[in-house]
């Protein structure tokens, strides 16, 4: 970029810097918490509370994949981009031998929510749930959620050519929703998916290389 060219953007630069303002001042921190894990008994909430607070090792054990590069730019910006952060990430991928059309990728979700009308949709028998530990909160406003009970079941993203599964725990619920089922924060963390909100598409590694996958934004409305 030639001189000329940054004495021109140097005004924008500074406008933009007046309408940001000074970094805020923060006094205080809400959070969300809830679900299964935050009623473990007082055995496993110590062992957790000791994975969280021994001391770091000297040599750092690392995830596997976690050395996949995973960027967005340019290549995977759409053509156009309506009320960008409105619509959510919706994706299709394959629970247990059956492709789900409408799961929703929700990262605020501490758990994976099957609904029980898509268990029997997709012909699996209720008495492979085992009894979930607890009731959890924020799928019905203000109320406390039940499950049926939980199950194991596989999930792939990708295709024939580069595809990556691994086995998810879903809690299973008996009202109905918008969707055949959503993917939470032990999603991500299992497939160390990284999501871009604002392009609806969501990355991840594999063997064969980073997997992208994608939603229309006419599919999420």
């Amino acid at each position: 970029m030639t001189g000329e060219q940054n004495k021109k953007l140097e005004p924008e630069d500074a406008a933009e810097k007046e309408k940001q303002g000074d970094f805020p001042k923060t006094d205080g921190c809400l959070m969300i918490f809830g679900g299964p894990l935050a009623c473990e008994s007082k055995h496993k909430e110590k062992i957790t509370r000791r994975e969280v607070f021994v001391a770091e090792p000297v040599m750092p054990t690392y995830l596997r994949r976690s050395d996949a590069m995973i960027t967005f730019d340019g290549g995977d910006h759409p053509n156009s981009v309506p009320q960008p952060g409105r619509c959510p990430l919706v994706v299709d991928p394959i629970v247990g031998t059956k492709r789900l059309m409408r799961v929703l990728m929700d990262g605020g979700s501490g758990l994976n929510i099957l609904y029980v009308d898509t268990l029997d949709t997709m012909g699996i028998d209720r008495v492979r749930l085992r009894p979930s530990e607890a009731p959890f909160h924020g799928l019905v406003p203000r109320k406390q959620a039940i499950s049926f009970g939980q199950i194991d079941l596989p999930v792939t993203f990708g295709d024939s050519s580069n595809f990556r599964k691994e086995t998810l725990t879903f809690e299973v619920v008996g009202f109905k929703g918008a969707y055949h089922a959503i993917l939470g924060r032990p999603c991500y963390a299992k497939f160390m998916a990284i999501p871009n909100y604002t392009y609806l598409k969501l990355k991840m590694p594999s063997p064969r290389g980073v997997i992208t996958v994608g939603s229309t934004y006419q599919h999420a409305f």
